[in-house]
């Protein structure tokens, strides 16, 4: 009788630990669930554009609107600033160039310096500003602006470490060492791009004497 007696006790005892942590388990996947499921997403335009060049392989183009990214530009004395794109643009004409590398030879050599040679006539033609980008840090952009006059030609040097704004302009290219951007150049007015122009077939079609043969 003892036996049966206790056998009856702890078959009552599994059974409602079972049936505890069954309840459980099924409150804890179905919270989980809810909670992935509901949990907020946030979606930026420059998000969308990424995930959309992404997918046709498109670069930007004419009638494109830059998006809001923050870059970076590097101080002096490893000092630091946060600068969102679309608003520093914002109500001015500017030229926008990208390039591979900073320091690298092609763009030390001709693309950079043809833009510090062109700075009075691209004033002249009612450029407010021009900003060079790239996918290397904000101190070693900082260093390249300094060290190449390309900052005393009053050039903003900004970096898109992240690789954000590259590839929300479609323009991401992939090596080895790390995602770099496609060399470029753009002429926007109030953060809509009038005018592209891609390296695809010369790297001399991205100079400033192509963007000043537009303007």
């Amino acid at each position: 009788m003892n036996t049966i007696f206790r056998f009856c006790v702890l078959f009552t005892t599994f059974s409602l630990a079972h049936s505890f942590f069954g309840i459980q388990q099924t409150a804890i996947s179905r919270s989980l669930s809810t909670s992935i499921i509901t949990s907020p997403t946030t979606t930026t335009t420059s998000l969308n554009m990424a995930a959309a060049a992404a997918a046709t392989g498109e670069e930007v183009k004419a009638g494109d609107k830059i998006p809001s990214v923050t870059l970076q530009e590097g101080l002096a004395d490893f000092g630091k600033k946060d600068v969102d794109i679309s608003e520093l643009i914002a109500g001015k004409k500017v030229v926008i160039f990208g390039v591979p590398g900073a320091f690298t030879p092609g763009c030390s050599k001709s693309h950079l310096p043809s833009f510090i040679t062109a700075k009075d006539e691209l004033k002249e033609k009612g450029i407010d500003m021009v900003i060079c980008i790239a996918t290397n840090d904000l101190y070693v952009m900082e260093a390249w602006g300094r060290t190449s006059g390309g900052a005393d030609a009053d050039i903003t040097f900004l970096s898109d470490g992240s690789g954000e704004l590259t590839a929300a302009l479609g323009l991401t290219m992939e090596t080895p060492m790390m995602p770099r951007t496609k060399r470029f150049s753009l002429i926007a007015e109030d953060g809509v791009v009038t005018e592209y122009f891609s390296s695809a077939d010369e790297s001399s079609n991205t100079w400033a004497p192509a963007i000043l043969a537009k303007l």
